[in-house]
């Protein structure tokens, strides 16, 4: 079900794409769409989560949220983005929500010009336009919501984004929504550990929903992830994974919190899994 929250964010979305759609060429967004897909390498991202010699962690930049206001004053995006890339991300989330996140697809488009790691667009995207929008910008991947969605937008959209040589990931949230991505035949799975109507984090919900995943579908862990032990405890049932940015946004040296988080350490995975 659908909170209120999320009503009023998708509506405030929806306004916004609509404004967009008169004030931009959308045939020439397409065209540049088309044109920057056609010289990028397809499925980027879930190739780079299919990478077993490390520790797969997709690093978020996230300038605020709904329940915890401003995160971090450190607004640059390239400067947080290099970081990002030297400390040992496999990938960047850009979060380009403007009303809530205070986020800008100009961010997108600046890491892009200046990182060659995959990039998933982080927004609450339920229309045709907004996928354009993603390959034009130079995403490689974009971020499906299940709760927001119908079965048959989901299909639609991811359908669409894979045209466009973009990796979709359908995120979660309980049992049914993972029927959900079963059903539209998700080839990436994001268990969101965030209650969007209470905004309370359980890393439960990603154990819990392992349970129910489907075979061949590559699982990622997002919010509430701060140390090695808990990716190392994730990583053994099976995520492939793990989606970090408030704690690394709000970190001194995030590219260091990267480096420990990401280190491939064959006792800590040994440790966890024993217990």
């Amino acid at each position: 079900m659908i909170s209120t929250f999320l009503d009023k964010l998708v509506a405030s979305k929806r306004s916004r794409i609509e404004e967009a759609k008169r004030s931009v060429d959308v045939v020439g967004l397409s065209r540049a769409a088309v044109e920057i897909s056609t010289k990028k390498t397809p499925n980027r991202l879930q190739t780079a989560l299919q990478r077993t010699d490390r520790i797969n962690i997709i690093a978020e930049f996230k300038r605020a949220s709904p329940s915890k206001g401003m995160i971090s004053d450190r607004l640059d995006a390239v400067e947080v983005a290099n970081m990002y890339t030297n400390g040992g991300a496999c990938a960047i989330s850009v979060l380009t929500e403007e009303d809530y996140f205070l986020g800008s697809l100009n961010d997108l488009r600046r890491i892009r010009e200046n990182v060659d790691l995959p990039i998933l667009r982080k927004d609450f995207l339920v229309d045709d336009y907004q996928i354009l929008e993603s390959a034009a910008a130079g995403a490689d991947a974009i971020l499906l919501i299940a709760s927001i969605l119908s079965p048959e937008s989901l299909m639609r959209l991811q359908k669409l984004a894979n045209d466009f040589g973009l990796d979709a990931v359908i995120e979660v949230h309980d049992r049914e929504e993972i029927e959900i991505a079963i059903e539209v035949d998700a080839k990436i799975i994001g268990v969101n550990n965030r209650n969007l109507e209470t905004f309370e984090v359980s890393l439960d919900t990603s154990r819990a929903l392992i349970e129910h995943a489907p075979k061949g579908s590559i699982l990622i862990s997002e919010s509430g992830i701060s140390s090695p032990e808990q990716i190392a405890e994730l990583r053994r049932v099976g995520y492939s994974g793990f989606l970090i940015g408030e704690s690394l946004m709000r970190s001194n040296d995030p590219q260091r919190m990267l480096e420990e988080l990401a280190s491939f350490d064959e006792d800590v995975l040994e440790v966890s899994g024993s217990q």
